[in-house]
């Protein structure tokens, strides 16, 4: 240290001392929105209280990895059924998987309301009136689904982008 320069000691602010501190939002930033949210007192209720959904049981907002689940069994399905039916070698399986797996889930999510991945787990696609997804609904939900980008981007109720721009929610059974 030079000796004509003064010696910086650092200041204290009393507005930095106000906000959170580095650590606080880096750990925020790792535990989520909600988290923060929560460490701040704002209350955001549980999933789907602001649709009138209940909080356990049939009805409530489906959890994220049992949707994850019904994902990987109806991808399972399709590329089984992409492999007997359609592919003629295995670098052209993951394309047709991806057709027949938009195929399947505009016709089960847009007749019966659920993919036999969401069936088999007691998952079901419904409106947030809490009616059925109607067929150009279901089609647009799927679609958006098929580019996997609207999926990865969720609400706070875990609604991913697909399901909030066609107005729709996954429930229990």
């Amino acid at each position: 240290m030079s000796p004509g320069r003064p010696r910086y000691r650092g200041r204290v602010d009393k507005e930095a001392e106000n906000t959170l501190d580095n650590r606080q939002v880096i750990g925020s930033w790792l535990s989520g929105p909600r988290a923060t949210a929560e460490s701040m007192g704002v209350d955001f209720g549980y999933r789907g209280e602001r649709y009138g959904l209940p909080e356990h049981g049939p009805g409530s907002v489906a959890p994220v990895g049992r949707r994850v689940a019904a994902l990987c069994l109806d991808w399972a399905l399709c590329a089984l059924i992409a492999y007997g039916l359609l592919a003629e070698s295995p670098s052209s399986l993951g394309n047709w998987t991806l057709l027949v797996f938009t195929v399947t889930g505009i016709l089960t999510v847009g007749t019966l309301g659920s993919t036999p991945g969401k069936r088999l787990l007691g998952l079901r696609v419904v409106h947030l009136s809490g009616q059925r997804l109607s067929f150009p609904r279901a089609a647009a939900r799927t679609v958006l689904l098929a580019l996997a980008i609207p999926a990865l981007i969720w609400d706070r109720d875990t609604r991913g982008l697909h399901d909030r721009l066609t107005d729709a929610i996954q429930i229990r059974v």
